[in-house]
């Protein structure tokens, strides 16, 4: 289903800056503000265009801030509708470009260090929110989350503490395994399918800054070994969608749900695919990323989770 601009009821500022990666590379962020200036529909990023104020000063003070990490060949308006949401709310949102696993540029993935590189993109985008972003005496730095979509996911547990052991992937992707990231992996001769190779991927920083994380459809759940989330302490919001072939509950949600116990608040979407989860569709957007299965409604899903997101950041770090 397609639809026109992405709005809000209160004016959201939005600006894409651009800093570096730890290895020097260039990347790009997308960041959403509240401001007090009028607002567009002139602004395209990702799947869509979104009503927004260019440039725009930032309004409020001590505002909390949420990071926001794409899936494997994803980009900053991947979750377009949940930064202008959170925004909307009194949020700062940040959304690099993962630098190597980007619609643009795959040069990243699959190679060893490819995950951990991730993360380090993570808190290479705190680290500029923090000191070098114009906006960044706005920002609260004890109020600090985290939302991570399929890879990305991924990318936010081991910033939150999570130790994925990589040697399980070859375990995983046998031949015969049908899981959509294996065969991905096998069909670029992935070194991760050596477990010597992957096991030189296993270095993953924590990143203490992060108070809370939302995880949906967490891909690769099934590196998640005896202890891989033992030292993850902060509040976690895990999503799943019941129709989710791409990364299915059995062997990968369920795997990290499991192992962060009743602590963890949990919710199943009836009829959600995989990319359900991706911001409701622009008019010029694939159709692969943008068809959902029989009568599901992914605005009206959006529009239920995105409040749902706001609602645990609220009680973890307001």
């Amino acid at each position: 289903m397609v639809r026109s601009a992405l709005r809000t009821e209160r004016p959201v500022g939005f600006q894409l800056a651009r800093t570096t990666d730890p290895d020097g590379k260039p990347l790009a962020v997308g960041i959403w503000y509240p401001t007090q200036a009028r607002t567009w529909p002139t602004t395209w990023l990702g799947l869509g265009l979104m009503e927004v104020a260019a440039d725009a000063p930032v309004a409020g003070r001590s505002l909390p801030l949420v990071v926001i990490s794409h899936g494997n060949s994803g980009g900053p308006g991947s979750h377009a509708d949940l930064a202008l949401a959170l925004a909307n709310a009194g949020y700062i949102v940040a959304a690099p470009m993962h630098s190597g696993d980007n619609y643009a540029d795959q040069s990243a993935a699959g190679t060893v260090g490819w995950l951990g590189g991730r993360t380090r993109q993570l808190h290479a985008t705190l680290d500029y929110l923090l000191t070098s972003w114009p906006g960044h005496a706005y920002i609260n730095p004890e109020r600090i989350g985290a939302f991570g979509f399929s890879a990305g996911g991924l990318t936010v547990l081991t910033a939150v503490g999570a130790q994925p052991d990589l040697r399980l992937i070859a375990k995983q992707c046998t031949d015969s395994s049908p899981e959509a990231i294996c065969k991905l992996l096998r069909a670029g001769n992935s070194p991760l399918l050596n477990p010597d190779e992957a096991a030189k991927g296993n270095r993953y920083q924590p990143d203490a800054r992060i108070k809370a994380a939302v995880v949906a459809a967490p891909g690769l759940g099934f590196t998640m070994g005896p202890g891989a989330l033992t030292a993850v302490r902060v509040p976690v919001q895990l999503w799943s969608g019941d129709q989710d072939t791409v990364v299915s509950y059995a062997t990968n949600i369920k795997q990290v749900r499991d192992a962060l116990g009743a602590g963890a608040e949990f919710h199943s979407v009836p009829g959600a695919g995989h990319f359900s989860f991706l911001a409701p569709c622009g008019p010029l957007a694939p159709p692969l990323l943008c068809t959902d299965q029989g009568q599901f409604d992914r605005e009206a899903f959006h529009r239920s989770m995105n409040a749902s997101v706001i609602a645990f950041f609220e009680k973890a770090i307001r």
